[in-house]
């Protein structure tokens, strides 16, 4: 249960035109049961350095566990007032759902950190994205519950951010189906059989990069 939680000072913001990068989230995000430099943001941070973007390091603020108000708590914590971002995204829920949190709920929570996450990054929605929830459903810890519950509760949540994301202008990406293929091939979940593995984050980044790019470019 681990917590990478790096608030940016004076130094780590844009210089030089260095690109700077805000990820929020909760388990998916920290990179739960991967090395760190197989988390998602770090992954997409060397992707975009591969096409000659000059990224600072991520600043992410995630811990496993985390619901939507365990994420705004520590961002109200974070420091985080006055500083902008280049680029911000915005990945949390499914504790939400594990915990059994009164669903009706996040849609305001969610709302809540997304205009959290559109300040951060200047005010321009253009600057941020969303991804989707996966679905651990089809993962083998996920096996040994209610299957057919969590996804059905997935896809509300989902439909949710993605209606609240649409309502900002702000990018969506949909990596839940990626995350659906984990049962079939093994390789896409970390050791503890419910997170993604560093090939399930490749294939995020993969799906998103060009998209991503083009927001820094255009």
């Amino acid at each position: 249960m681990g917590i990478w939680l790096v608030v940016c000072s004076p130094s780590t913001m844009n210089t030089n035109d260095q690109i700077s990068y805000l990820a929020l989230g909760d388990s998916y995000t920290i990179g739960e049961s991967v090395g760190d430099d197989e988390r998602y943001p770090v992954q997409l941070t060397e992707a975009l350095r591969s096409r000659g973007i000059d990224m600072l390091d991520p600043v992410v603020i995630a811990t496993t566990g985390w619901t939507t108000l365990d994420l705004k708590s520590a961002m109200d914590n974070a420091n985080l007032e006055g500083r902008t971002f280049d680029l911000v995204s915005l990945l949390i829920g499914v504790n939400d759902q594990y915990q059994g949190k009164i669903f009706e709920e996040y849609g305001p929570n969610f709302r809540m950190l997304l205009r959290s996450a559109i300040a951060l990054a200047g005010g321009n929605p253009e600057k941020v994205f969303v991804i989707s929830i996966p679905d651990y459903a089809f993962t083998p810890f996920g096996q040994q519950r209610n299957t057919e519950k969590i996804t059905r509760e997935l896809n509300a949540y989902n439909a949710t951010n993605k209606l609240i994301a649409d309502q900002y202008n702000v990018s969506y990406f949909d990596i839940t189906p990626i995350s659906r293929l984990g049962l079939e091939d093994p390789t896409l979940v970390a050791t503890d059989g419910l997170h993604p593995s560093a090939e399930m984050y490749k294939r995020w980044v993969q799906s998103l990069i060009d998209d991503v790019y083009k927001k820094l470019t255009r």
